[in-house]
């Protein structure tokens, strides 16, 4: 028995749904931003490209939102490379992409006081009240590519020490008090990671200057030489006379 002909009429059948699109995870939007920002720093992108895919990686939702930005910053077929197997660039900060670093520094009535390798947060808050901070940043290494760092002073104060090579960009505010900002170009390093330095202050003030504290030593001005007097010649000081006076 012949099968029946198809009713034209009938809709067509659908076809067979895929997997949905994974999600991306804020870490997935970063590592992808970090990609970005390192195509930038090579001079495969423009300033103007990394910002409108930097715009469109913060608000993609799917991965293969994010995939379909790096496609063009890799060889054929190749696969986009995570940016902590890249070399760090000489003297530019490290970034690991964690969430492990320092999230909070207090002092009150006293002091804190970090230096060496230590590892700054996404957001940390160094808040002084009655006393001071002092925070050296030459060794640090990032959780993210930018980070933020809030500095609160209620009457006290804070010293910051910002390495050569780190972009620093600073907000400020004070109230009966002031700030001093002494750090030359806010980006020495394009494409590098970026700190956004909150500084608040409130009968008091904090200090930011580039490069590693001197000490004591070498700050003192050079003493002056002081000629040796030789016991051989004579000595003509006051109250003597040379020979024949």
């Amino acid at each position: 028995m012949a099968a029946p002909d198809p009713d034209p009429s009938a809709p067509a059948p659908r076809p067979a749904a895929g997997p949905p699109a994974l999600r991306a995870s804020d870490a997935d939007r970063e590592r992808t931003a970090e990609i970005l920002r390192t195509a930038c720093g090579d001079g495969r992108l423009t300033a103007l490209e990394l910002d409108e895919r930097l715009d469109t990686t913060y608000a993609a939702v799917t991965l293969d939102e994010l995939a379909g930005l790096t496609t063009d910053l890799v060889p054929a077929g190749g696969r986009p490379v995570h940016p902590a197997q890249r070399p760090q660039a000489p003297g530019r900060v490290a970034v690991r992409d964690a969430d492990d670093g320092t999230h909070w520094l207090v002092a009150i009535m006293g002091g804190t006081q970090r230096r060496g390798r230590w590892r700054l947060g996404r957001r940390c808050r160094a808040i002084s009240i009655m006393g001071g901070a002092e925070l050296d940043l030459s060794e640090v290494e990032f959780d993210a590519h930018e980070v933020h760092l809030d500095v609160i002073s209620i009457m006290g104060g804070a010293e910051i020490r910002v390495p050569e090579h780190m972009n620093v960009r600073v907000s400020k505010f004070a109230f009966m008090g002031g700030h001093e900002v002494r750090i030359g170009a806010d980006e020495p390093d394009p494409g590098g990671p970026v700190l956004h330095l909150h500084l608040v202050s409130v009968m008091g003030g904090a200090g930011v200057k580039r490069g590693p504290k001197r000490s004591g030593r070498d700050r003192r001005p050079p003493r002056p030489e002081v000629e040796t007097p030789d016991p051989g010649r004579p000595h003509h000081g006051h109250g003597h006379l040379p020979p024949g006076h």
